[in-house]
């Protein structure tokens, strides 16, 4: 199990100058992480740092049209230690996956020109050698059950609907590490 305590400062706060503008909303998030059960087993010979429950050298390709998904899965990542590649097409990534295969591609399904089930499809085409076998996570606003058939049937191994929580999002990708390692 992997030990993490969560220090939150109480601090919210709202102002408004009056009924013509805008109101302004201010919350504060944790400012300190300590020791808390956060109620996932790990292969602890998986694990380099017991800090983290990735690799040191874990890599992840994010593939997102919007900036904000992007730079948000980059920060919760990257506070952990792993190396990320963002990018914001399919194009990108095919040419992301041709220099470096990443442990875990994430993408969004909803993107212009190429969406994420064409990209996991031209994926799949490739050989294990040029990433076709990368463990893939499609993150999406489309959250049916009959989308998440439809990203099981163009390659990804599961389906997270957006909006993100970092923990679902950091034990699935955790999860798919164990399964590859375990192959």
């Amino acid at each position: 199990m992997l030990n993490v305590n969560l220090i939150y400062s109480e601090k919210v706060q709202a102002e408004s100058l009056g009924e013509e503008f805008n109101p302004t909303f201010t919350t504060k998030l944790p400012l300190l992480v300590t020791n808390e059960q956060l109620g996932y087993e790990e292969d602890e010979s998986f694990i380099s740092d017991p800090d983290t429950p990735f690799p040191s050298d874990t890599q992840i390709l994010i593939v997102d049209d919007e900036p904000d998904i992007r730079d948000l899965v980059t920060f919760i990542l990257q506070d952990y230690g792993v190396g990320v590649t963002a990018v914001s097409s399919a194009q990108e990534a095919l040419q992301a996956l041709s220099e470096s295969i990443p442990d875990v591609l994430i993408s969004d399904i909803g993107m212009p020109k190429t969406d994420g089930y064409m990209l996991m499809r031209e994926v799949r085409k490739r050989s294990p050698q040029e990433g076709g076998h990368v463990p893939a996570i499609a993150l999406t606003a489309y959250a049916g059950e009959i989308n998440q058939q439809q990203a099981l049937e163009a390659g990804f191994q599961l389906h997270i609907p957006k909006p993100i929580d970092p923990d679902e999002l950091v034990e699935a990708i955790v999860g798919l590490m164990n399964q590859a390692v375990a192959k």
